[in-house]
């Protein structure tokens, strides 16, 4: 009785503002203003709501922090601050590029590793670098074919900078553009969806520094409960000799990878093996642990994780495609 007593007379305070808004909104409405009467009654319902809410949450001393959605945060401001035209094209440009909701997503995981230590030593590369990678994705069409299918284009960009150096230079990037469709796998308790994609990857360097190829690739997904297992195989497109920068890069990424995701409560595991399945003298592969985990309240909001990434292997980097590297690394992602 004595928590609902506060909560009466709080609600009373707003009482005025929220009816006010209402009034408001209506008369917009019956003047044929429904844009700026839908922000009114959206601010009325958040202040309706979120408030109370609040308050009900801080009693019971919850830990759960509300996140206010960006893009509702610029649709409304788009709505109250910018001046309509009347040409209805010219007006929903105008709103695009305002509220900048051009359909990109995150693609792979979004992170940034202030701190990255390589076990190696070698020469002329500090052990200590920064290394981040970007990635999003942009679907074109859906339900092309009529299976359901996504069908995207894809970038992702992985960089490795030296910022314990002096002139902390960039000492590698790869850049891999691809395109893809997707299938959902219908009625099926396990197998979930499959993907073909065509992807380039390039460091983009000239002459002796230069790397790239080409892939096609099949990637599935498997579901058991909060574990997921995601194999995936490839085939490199030919290319003529004498423009071939890297030979023999399957002899040491092989043709495929097994990736396995273990989520856990805010907890998320994934480990990927890569293996070239020649297990006589010249066998080779690689090993790859993220574990993203939540932050502490002080620093966390509802999109950002810990990271620790392990690597072991070859490939880390299409520079060190034929080169061993043992590194370690913590930091920040921002997709998962």
């Amino acid at each position: 009785m004595k928590k609902l007593l506060p909560l009466f007379i709080y609600s009373l305070c707003f009482s005025e503002d929220i009816n006010s808004i209402y009034q408001k909104a209506q008369d917009l409405e019956k003047e044929g203003n429904y844009k700026e009467a839908m922000v009114l009654y959206k601010k009325a319902a958040n202040l309706n709501s979120t408030k109370e809410d609040k308050y009900i949450n801080n009693l019971s001393k919850s830990e759960e922090k509300k996140v206010e959605n960006f893009s509702i945060v610029k649709e409304e401001f788009y709505e109250t601050q910018i001046n309509k035209v009347e040409d209805k094209e010219t007006d929903d440009n105008l709103e695009q590029i305002i509220t900048k909701d051009f359909g990109l997503y995150p693609y792979k995981k979004n992170y940034l590793l202030p701190a990255t230590y390589n076990i190696n030593k070698i020469e002329d590369r500090n052990q200590f670098e920064t290394a981040f990678q970007i990635s999003i994705e942009k679907p074109m069409t859906y339900d092309l074919l009529g299976f359901n299918e996504t069908i995207s284009a894809a970038y992702t960009q992985k960089s490795f900078w030296q910022t314990a150096e002096d002139s902390a230079p960039f000492r590698e990037s790869n850049y891999e553009p691809e395109v893809f469709i997707q299938f959902p796998f219908k009625d099926n308790e396990v197998f979930k969806a499959y993907k073909l994609s065509i992807m380039h990857s390039s460091n983009g360097r000239n002459d002796e520094e230069s790397r790239s190829w080409n892939r096609a690739y099949l990637e599935t997904y498997f579901q058991f409960s909060n574990l997921f297992f995601v194999p995936k195989v490839w085939y490199r497109i030919p290319e003529d000799t004498k423009d071939d920068d890297n030979a023999d890069i399957e002899d040491y990424y092989g043709n495929g990878e097994l990736t396995f995701v273990y989520v856990d409560k805010k907890h998320t595991f994934e480990l990927m093996i890569r293996n070239n399945l020649d297990f006589h003298d010249a066998n080779r592969g690689a090993v790859q642990l993220d574990w993203t985990f939540p932050l502490p309240n002080v620093i966390s909001s509802k999109n950002t994780f810990g990271l620790l990434q392990v690597f072991s292997g070859y490939g880390n980097s299409l520079i060190d495609y034929n080169q061993e590297i043992h590194k370690i690394g913590l930091g920040i992602a921002f997709s998962r």
